[in-house]
């Protein structure tokens, strides 16, 4: 599903409101996105170019796709044709900032919040002002890199760009694609593998459920009805999720609402019952696994008898679920994913699906690439590891993973793996959804989509 670029949205809007003349342009459906750049850039005077990279590839083990290759053809397209500044910004810049602005060779980046510092840049390079003490300015100057702690502002410029503005919704909305909504920022898990807390800070910064509510009233208005919650675990602080819910409730907008993050260590009868009468269609649960000993090895802040006690809370209610799994931990063993398997086999119900995800990315600074290095996995150093590089734990092989997740989807049409994600005809598969009046989530018919795909010869 094509995801609406927000981040790039808040910041155009920010610095529209500073008083810049601002365009932007979303590369999502570019056939040819040098072609669209150079068309974009050429006979067009910029005072500065920003782009935003929210990838640094596709997190698949299977078919691994690095995307600063294809950032790079871009870049050396605007250079050619103007000589204002460039910029970087998105989310994978704050993962690897250094490694990012010396493989494009860009000298300035900005971390954190873009939607502040942005303004505050620009304003500073239009009066030929230094900009280097900025608050989320990476720089590459003669050589060295600098990082300055990013801005970190109150949860409430996130809520509501004005997405009609600056993107083609109506093609966004021919693929299903759901309208982006932040009700917090910040994340204070330490799951081994994750960047969020890079990306956002680890200190929760919430957003009044008031103005969420107030932010899909205005979306809805404007016809964008189907709303996906982005938060990075929706259903932490538990209080917070149920306050939002409570809020949609009494408001009663007319959309449908999903959020696929969310975590067993805080799910019961009373958060789905509400979620229900908010108007949620769909939710994801990210257990990664169902055994102990991988939990802990991830660091997920809850055990199997969390995940057992989430599947007997949804058979209480008619809520569809995305079960969300990560083979390959830390800890993981060939009986450890036996146990997972068959917990997905007995536990997922038929309106569900599971997505199978094996090996996990592993980024520098995290507490994974500590243990991969412990354990001989990784020998590479920090600075080359950004193209894709994966953690599978050494008790166990990817391969023989693999193949005991396809036999478990050989029985269950309700199974997909990452490699799922490649496939060509995925698009096709939106587009045919969204004519037959299929409703997002579409991983909801993952069993009448695997059953037609295999009635016409193909193996999924």
């Amino acid at each position: 599903m094509p995801v609406m670029p927000a981040g790039a949205c808040m910041v155009a809007e920010a610095a529209e409101r500073a008083g810049h003349t601002v365009s932007l342009l979303d590369l999502m459906f570019a056939a040819d996105p040098v072609r669209a750049v150079r068309e974009a850039v050429a006979g067009n005077t910029h005072d500065v170019i920003g782009i935003s990279v929210r990838n640094i590839d596709n997190i698949c083990i299977g078919e691994p796709q690095f995307y600063i290759g294809e950032l790079i053809s871009l870049l050396d397209a605007v250079r050619e044709l103007t000589a204002a500044p460039l910029v970087l910004g998105g989310a994978a810049l704050m993962i690897m900032p250094e490694e990012i602005l010396r493989a494009t060779r860009i000298p300035c980046g900005v971390i954190g919040e873009g939607e502040i510092t942005f303004p505050l840049l620009i304003e500073k390079m239009a009066k030929n002002e230094p900009w280097a003490d900025l608050p989320g300015i990476v720089s590459l100057v003669d050589g060295k890199f600098r990082a300055n702690a990013p801005a970190r502002g109150p949860c409430r410029s996130c809520s509501r760009p004005d997405y009609r503005r600056w993107l083609a919704m109506r093609t966004y909305g021919a693929y299903l694609s759901t309208v982006p909504l932040q009700t917090k920022r910040g994340c204070p898990f330490q799951c081994v593998y994750c960047t969020y807390s890079t990306i956002e800070g680890s200190a929760y910064r919430l957003l009044d459920p008031g103005s969420a509510a107030e932010a899909v009233t205005c979306f809805a208005a404007s016809g964008l009805r189907e709303i996906e919650f982005v938060d990075n675990v929706f259903n932490a602080p538990y209080d917070h999720a149920l306050a939002v819910c409570e809020s949609l409730i009494r408001t009663k907008p007319r959309a449908r609402f999903q959020s696929v993050d969310m975590s067993p260590a805080h799910f019961d009868h009373h958060l789905v019952s509400a979620l229900e009468r908010a108007g949620f269609a769909g939710i994801g649960l990210t257990v990664e696994s169902a055994s102990d000993p991988v939990l802990a090895g991830l660091r997920k802040g809850f055990t199997a008898r969390e995940v057992f006690s989430a599947a007997d809370v949804l058979r209480g209610h008619r809520l569809p679920c995305l079960w969300i799994f990560l083979l390959g931990g830390p800890n993981e063993t060939e009986e450890t994913v036996k146990e997972t398997l068959r917990f997905a086999e007995r536990s997922v119900r038929r309106q569900d699906a599971a997505l199978f995800n094996i090996g996990i990315r592993m980024y520098p600074g995290t507490e994974l690439e500590s243990i991969a290095r412990r354990q001989s996995v990784l020998s590479l150093p920090r600075q080359s590891m950004l193209a894709p590089l994966f953690y599978v734990s050494p008790e166990v092989s990817a391969d023989w993973i693999t193949d005991q997740v396809k036999l478990s989807m050989r029985d269950h049409m309700n199974f997909v793996n990452g490699d799922s994600f490649s496939f060509s005809y995925l698009p096709q598969i939106h587009l045919m959804g969204r004519r037959l009046g299929f409703k997002t989530p579409l991983w909801r018919h993952t069993r009448l989509i695997r059953k037609s795909l295999r009635s016409l010869g193909m193996q999924v």
